[in-house]
């Protein structure tokens, strides 16, 4: 990987979404859209949302992200963009470490936004730090993105890259523990819950709603949140093809 390729491909991605206000919009704006109308869903029950609150906090922002990028992502596939770029003396590995470079940014205003307006308008109740939060909101939007870049590589048409959201998201938020403890499903669907980073990216949320200091298994959960991103992402850069179908 080189550095100056890597800055530049984010650079570029960057200047392209600039003029894209609807994804912009639905990068930045619907996971705060959503927290909003989910507080007042719950109007009555501050409890409720304190305790669902936190847990989608991560989860509206890794489908938004992986949403929004594996259409982005495709969209320059379809246009010859990504086949013009690979004939260049650029690198796989540079070419999604600077998507995910650029994408990464924008989780980073996005994970701000959502987590100021959680905590601070919204009146979400945490027991632990809001940094803790912040940074699993962050990691969980940087999972999206990863794993928004990878499933690019399998579609052929934008409709196509939409149809993997059941198929990769759909699952995940089943079996995450959002609507039942884990410890409660079948054997097996518990089973297959532990492979899955969404079950460890909630349950790092429910971690710092509970506990008012850093726990051993928040730290297991933040590092294999990491270690799937990081994973997914290095699957991306070898299933990507320099010819487009």
């Amino acid at each position: 990987m080189n550095a100056a390729r890597t800055a530049a491909t984010a650079a570029r991605v960057l200047r392209q979404l600039r003029h894209d206000p609807r994804s912009i919009a639905l990068m930045i704006l619907v996971p705060v859209l959503m927290l909003t109308l989910l507080r007042f869903v719950f109007d009555g029950s501050p409890r409720t949302f304190d305790s669902i609150g936190a847990s989608l906090l991560g989860i509206f922002p890794l489908i938004t992200m992986f949403l929004v990028t594996s259409i982005a992502t495709l969209r320059e596939r379809t246009s010859g963009t990504l086949e013009r770029l690979l004939a260049m003396p650029l690198g796989k590995g540079d070419l999604i470490a600077g998507y995910a470079l650029a994408f990464g940014a924008v989780a980073v205003v996005q994970s701000l936004l959502a987590t100021g307006l959680a905590l601070w308008a919204l009146g979400l109740d945490v027991v632990g730090s809001p940094w803790l939060l912040l940074l699993v909101a962050l990691l969980d939007a940087l999972l999206g993105t990863a794993l928004g870049l990878f499933v690019s590589a399998f579609a052929a048409s934008e409709f196509q890259a939409v149809q993997f959201m059941p198929a990769v998201i759909f699952p995940q938020l089943l079996l995450c523990g959002l609507f039942a403890a884990r410890s409660t499903m079948h054997p097996v669907l518990e089973g297959i819950s532990d492979a899955l980073p969404m079950s460890y990216a909630v349950d790092g949320m429910t971690q710092v709603l509970t506990h008012t200091d850093m726990t051993a298994d928040f730290v297991r959960d933040v590092v294999i949140v990491a270690a799937c991103a990081v994973l997914v992402l290095a699957l991306g850069a070898a299933t990507l093809r320099r010819r487009t179908p």
